[in-house]
């Protein structure tokens, strides 16, 4: 059964191409968005713990930007510093995710370009001077427009400007999972904390495992996967478990650049909503077949319940 619309795919002799040219090893890579998280910085004395872990993993991966986090603090040298620790990190490949995390079909195409642009100020700078280039873009909250005349704008803006957009294959809401494990943490009740924690790397295993199954069905092979995370508490505490689960599953960490020579990534998005659904439902075609995928997708119902009830609580 085809589940692809083929005008929305390269040509079918390139792909048996490409696919034949790759390896059967599973691959993914690991992106992160709003670094750098200056509030979670100054509460562990300046210690960047999720750089520093991700540098001991010696791992590569990719960094998203929101400037405006460096003015979230007092302390506005210490967060220029450790800006900078991220960039010039030798495994880091650095993005840009606006400067406020705005949204662009709320904001519009004026506001949202000049949202861009500021947010690549002190990114060029310091990218200049460890000789790195700032290529890659990333829509917060995956939002690339209200319909098709939002996205096809913004789009040619960005190739104007020499952006690459960012997908992403895999996420696990890790954000929702860290709301409420800082929440059991301030509350001073680690068993639950430890509790959710351990919920967030089953589930994102778990998801992993729905979206591999996914594009085999639809590519006949394994992809390069790129995943979606944040710069947060959960992912400092956890992502080590993360990164080995993934390794125990026979998965290559590679580099961002290594994900993107795959060739699925060369066809065309006609997904033209504001919701940030993964990569992998946008290039599907007909709408039914795409809910037929996403409804089987592992629920995330027990995790969003807390999340809403200590929400609701703090109301």
């Amino acid at each position: 059964m085809k589940i692809l619309n083929y005008k929305l795919m390269i040509s079918g002799v390139i792909f048996l191409i490409n696919a034949t040219a790759f390896s059967q090893q599973k691959s993914i890579s690991i992106t992160i968005d709003d670094v750098p998280n200056t509030t979670k910085y100054q509460k562990d004395s300046f210690n960047p713990k999720l750089l520093n872990l991700l540098d001991s993993l010696k791992i590569p991966f990719t960094i998203f930007i929101n400037e405006d986090k460096i003015y979230k603090t007092e302390f506005l040298d210490r967060n220029k510093e450790v800006l900078e620790q991220w960039i010039k990190n030798n495994q880091a490949v650095i993005g840009n995710h606006t400067y406020s995390h705005s949204r662009y079909s709320e904001v519009g195409f004026e506001s949202f370009v000049k949202d861009i642009e500021q947010g690549e100020k002190l990114t060029k700078l310091y990218a200049s001077k460890y000789n790195k280039d700032l290529k890659y873009f990333r829509f917060p909250f995956n939002d690339m427009g209200k319909d098709s005349t939002q996205h096809i704008q913004i789009r040619e803006y960005l190739k104007s400007k020499n952006y690459t957009i960012a997908p992403f294959t895999i996420e696990s809401s890790d954000w929702m999972f860290d709301s409420v494990y800082q929440y059991y943490l301030s509350a001073g009740d680690t068993v639950k904390a430890k509790a959710i924690g351990q919920q967030y790397v089953d589930k994102t295993i778990e998801l992993v495992t729905f979206y591999e199954t996914l594009a085999n069905a639809i590519y006949n092979r394994p992809i390069k996967h790129i995943y979606l995370c944040h710069d947060n508490a959960i992912n400092a505490d956890f992502l080590t478990e993360i990164i080995s689960r993934l390794k125990q599953e026979d998965y290559n960490i590679v580099s961002f650049k290594e994900s993107l020579t795959d060739p699925i990534y060369k066809q065309e998005d006609a997904y033209y909503k504001k919701w940030g659904i993964s990569w992998l439902y946008r290039w599907i075609d007909p709408q039914e077949e795409r809910m037929k995928w996403m409804k089987r997708e592992p629920s995330l119902s027990e995790i969003e319940k807390v999340y809403s009830e200590i929400q609701s609580n703090k109301n």
